[in-house]
């Protein structure tokens, strides 16, 4: 994981899914929309906005996924790995789970760009690192079975928090995925520039261990 920059909310992002959203939760607690709208309202299925069930919330979040591939260079918040086009399937994470935070379930500021399986993989998990509150050197990648360490400047007072993101983003098929880049870096298939573009913490971590030979 790498530090990230919020990026600004997107034109549009209000119409387009926090009314909608805000609209839909109006109707399930058994108030009228917000923003009116042609058809039959939501049926109430809740007296307080937290009891909703994070399965009912109307999945508005995915139309926000072309400003979070554009904003975040389809670069996955948790891997630090692009995602491709055909096969990287990306999703739209809840920083703050839908089960925790009904108020934040349609803001942007929660939103960050996932890889799929990491998404299914966190699942509600809380107490991880938000990758816009993480600092360089709090994590570190070791260059023999890939997996992401806790890094030599990392907090101890997040040190559980860490741990926990460790979890996540060090199973065998991600580890893989930073080897192959490693590999195909070292054997002078891929540029420095495309590594750092595609995978920007491996490229760090090369660099930090002196690995990245001088281009230019």
């Amino acid at each position: 994981m790498i530090p990230i920059v919020l990026a600004p909310e997107p034109p549009g992002f209000n119409s387009m899914i926090r009314e909608k959203g805000l609209s839909s939760i109006d109707e399930m607690v058994g108030r009228p929309p917000r923003v009116p709208h042609r058809g039959r309202r939501r049926q109430k299925i809740a007296i307080h906005e937290e009891d909703i069930p994070a399965e009912q919330f109307p999945p508005y979040w995915r139309d926000a996924l072309p400003d979070l591939l554009r904003s975040y260079k389809r670069r996955c918040a948790f891997l630090a790995l692009y995602l491709e086009h055909a096969t990287g399937n990306p999703s739209v994470d809840h920083m703050l789970p839908k089960s925790r935070r009904w108020n934040l379930v349609y803001e942007w500021e929660n939103y960050r760009l996932c890889a799929a399986s990491v998404n299914a993989r966190r699942n509600d998990m809380t107490g991880i690192i938000d990758p816009v509150e993480c600092r360089a050197g709090w994590f570190a990648l070791e260059l023999v079975g890939f997996q992401v360490i806790r890094g030599a400047t990392a907090p101890p007072a997040n040190a559980r928090a860490i741990d926990a993101t460790l979890d996540l983003v060090n199973t065998p098929e991600f580890c893989k995925a930073r080897e192959e880049y490693v590999t195909s870096y070292e054997a002078g298939d891929i540029s420095v520039g495309y590594l750092e573009r595609r995978a920007p913490f491996v490229a760090g971590e090369l660099r930090w261990h002196g690995r990245l030979r001088s281009e230019g």
